[in-house]
């Protein structure tokens, strides 16, 4: 394609998207001139850039909406709805021509000579506030205001030569940014991609090596190839604004289709993205807005009848949250009914009476997201045929993220969507099963369970025969990845020869069920770039990709919700029955606590909540720095202090100090376990020699600290156990 061409397409793209945003947000304030003035220039300059491209059909429709805003900038029409509509019309119209010009560089065949007409008709009449209902958009959030385009002396753009119309349309901001080729940044993508790949296998081999030099620069290229990582990443991040600048026409057509009224509120707009995370998620967040207003919000007369006001409120949300990205979209509506559901649902024969009545309320929510369920009673242009909202959970799982929904009769419904911020590199734990490694993203991961000895076989239960674990009083339903994946023959009987010495769980969740993973060995956690699978092996289930390790082999990724599905963990006979009988062995625990036990390098068993605990990390013991007496590491762009208990010696102002700063931590093992720990906003890390357990245990203190640090002494599995005092430490 011309790049004249790719360039006025880029333009005009742009000058469309902002004149829909902006003539929504005029039908609400229709006095606002300068907005009114933006929308005549933007599409003033397509018109005149059209000319010089040789489009006459653009060109056309373009001329009728300007003779029209023309009218209303001078004060001959009042904007209303019809009008508002029809110009929306007239941007429809124009994105299918600039389609087709992008797919065939030409206008295509398609006569829009009806619209030029209706456009024409609106100019001669004033159809005041009649003939429809219309939204009340509220945008908030920081908006720059686009720069007017050049104009001659009487007003109009009228680029003289070709090189002042490239002018006008490649240079607007070339001091500040610069268009980039999305292809270019994938490439850069994968090359990044292949550069982490390259770091891992250099760190591996560095940890079997002795020599500081070659250990020093392996630091060094770790700590550049994460900088170089992070700084390609943000190339291809976007707002969200991209997507929901689209969202105030989709929530105004909405609500003039079904006759109500809508205010629309969106926060967060500068929150960031991936490319491909956005456009995964365009789709399910369309949905979701009309799902609120088709079926959540009340018309305008019955809201009034509950003492609500006529116009119904719905807002987006946008924010970071620990890793991740969350967006909300909630409505002031009806809510959802969760009896009307299961009775739906009963009518559908899409669950039995049986599994009915043993829905918890969340399970009956969940409902909505079953392909072919509608609450709707006919099939109308925009419900009706359940096909949304499962489509709208099977997208959002597909880029690694989840979605919950919480509601109150009669007050409304909150949809909260929780996005991973990229695809391209995850952190995830290897694990081996059947002698080859699989990766797990630690998006799914909650914690390790290793069963020893006699445990491996005595501690396993069956509730239907299906395997289950107790876990903190809790069954966990146990997944084998040998027998899923066919890579053993398994029989439930012989599931754990006494020959069995060790049972690896990995504790994983799906939406808000929690199953155990049972895998032959548990490797290590390390980043790994995403590699998509081939054609002939895109469909295969249980698997989500594929990466490369750091000793050069190809490890496929688990699909966590298909490995779950295929196992038939998520089943509702066996989430029931799981539910039924969890309920009937829960006792009171309101003075459980869950505790992580670790031993110290001086070999004494400690314990401290769960709560306190940020991660679990490995350091190579030449990460670790002396700065006066204390160890530190540098750990997520922070100083991070180390506290021994091998070689430390608390101080009556409860700061300590090591015995012998030198050799207290790196006369340890190559790689160091951390367990780094919170208090009051402030994180310290734990030197300890191995994990022990992670229990749910009613403490009984049976004695007084014996050194400072230490909270006090209790009895846990059996042993004596020192509490540790975060804070004093």
């Amino acid at each position: 394609m011309d790049e004249d061409i790719k360039a006025f397409l880029v333009e005009s793209y742009e000058n469309i998207s902002q004149i829909e945003t902006d003539l929504v947000t005029l039908e609400k304030n229709p006095t606002n001139q300068d907005l009114l003035e933006g929308i005549y220039r933007s599409l003033h300059t397509i018109k005149g850039n059209c000319g010089f491209m040789a489009f006459p059909t653009l060109e056309a429709l373009t001329h009728s909406g300007e003779n029209l805003l023309s009218c209303l900038r001078d004060g001959q029409l009042q904007l209303n709805a019809e009008i508002t509509s029809g110009l929306l019309e007239l941007l429809d119209a124009m994105q299918q021509i600039c389609a087709q010009i992008e797919a065939i560089g030409q206008e295509g065949d398609v006569d829009y000579s009806g619209l030029i007409q209706t456009l024409n008709q609106l100019q001669s009449r004033d159809t005041g506030d009649e003939g429809g209902f219309c939204t009340n958009v509220t945008i908030n959030s920081q908006k720059q205001i686009p720069k007017p385009a050049p104009t001659n002396p009487e007003g109009s753009k009228l680029p003289c030569d070709r090189e002042e119309l490239m002018s006008a349309l490649t240079t607007p901001n070339t001091v500040q940014s610069i268009r980039v080729d999305i292809n270019l940044l994938d490439k850069l993508m994968n090359l990044v991609g292949e550069l982490v790949l390259v770091r891992n296998q250099i760190q591996q081999f560095s940890t079997l090596q002795d020599e500081t030099a070659f250990v020093t620069t392996s630091q060094q290229l770790n700590r550049l190839t994460t900088e170089l990582q992070e700084g390609v990443m943000k190339t291809r991040m976007q707002p969200i604004s991209t997507i929901t600048r689209k969202f105030p026409r989709v929530v105004r057509d909405v609500a003039i289709a079904t006759e109500k009224q809508v205010q629309l509120e969106i926060e967060g707009e500068e929150t960031e993205l991936d490319k491909t995370i956005i456009e995964a998620i365009k789709d399910p967040l369309t949905h979701l807005l009309r799902n609120c207003v088709d079926h959540g919000i009340e018309s305008p007369d019955i809201r009034q009848t509950q003492g609500k006001p006529a116009t119904g409120r719905l807002r987006l949300q946008a924010f970071h949250e620990s890793g991740y990205v969350t967006i909300e979209i909630s409505d002031d509506g009806a809510g959802i009914d969760s009896e009307r559901l299961k009775q739906k649902a009963l009518s559908l024969g899409l669950i039995t009476p049986n599994q009915a009545n043993c829905l918890s309320e969340t399970d009956a929510l969940n409902l909505i997201f079953l392909p072919g369920f509608s609450t709707a009673n006919c099939v109308t242009r925009l419900s009706g045929r359940g096909v949304g909202m499962d489509v709208v959970k099977t997208d959002v799982e597909k880029v690694g993220g989840t979605v919950d929904v919480h509601t109150q009769l009669g007050l409304g419904t909150t949809f909260k969507l929780k996005i991973p911020l990229t695809l391209a590199i995850i952190p995830a734990l290897i694990v081996t099963s059947g002698g080859d490694c699989y990766t797990i993203p630690q998006t799914n991961l909650l914690e390790l369970v290793r069963l020893q000895g006699e445990q491996a076989d005595h501690r396993i239960e069956y509730v239907h025969k299906a395997p289950v674990y107790r876990l903190r009083g809790k069954l966990l339903p146990l997944v084998y990845l040998n027998r899923e994946l066919e890579l053993v023959e398994w029989e439930p009987k012989t599931a754990h020869p006494q020959s069995e010495i060790m049972l690896n769980i990995v504790v994983l969740q799906v939406d808000n069920f929690t199953f155990g993973l049972v895998v032959d060995a548990i490797n290590d956690t390390q980043e790994i770039v995403v590699k998509p699978l081939g054609k002939l092996l895109k469909e295969t289930p249980c698997f989500a990709g594929a990466t490369i390790l750091g000793d050069g082999k190809v490890a496929l990724i688990l699909d966590v919700f298909s490995l779950a599905s295929r196992a038939g963990v998520l089943s509702d006979e066996q989430t029931n029955a799981l539910i039924q009988q969890e309920i009937s062995s829960q006792s009171t625990i309101e003075t459980v606590q869950i505790l992580l036990l670790f031993e110290a390098l001086d070999n004494s068993r400690m314990a401290i909540p769960l709560s306190r605990v940020v991660r679990l990390e490995e350091f190579p013991r030449t990460a670790i720095e002396q700065v006066g007496d204390r160890q530190v590491i540098q750990y997520r762009d922070q100083i991070l202090y180390l506290v021994n208990f091998a070689n430390v010696s608390f101080i009556s102002s409860q700061r300590f100090s090591a015995a012998n700063p030198k050799t207290a931590v790196l006369d340890a093992d190559p790689l160091q376990v951390v367990v780094v720990a919170c208090q009051s906003g402030r994180q310290i890390g734990l030197v300890v020699q191995r994990m022990v357990d992670i229990v749910m245990e009613d403490l009984c203190i049976t004695g007084e600290a014996t050194r400072p640090g230490v909270q006090a002494i209790a009895v846990i599995q059996g042993q004596v156990t020192e509490l540790l005092d975060i804070e004093a430490i």
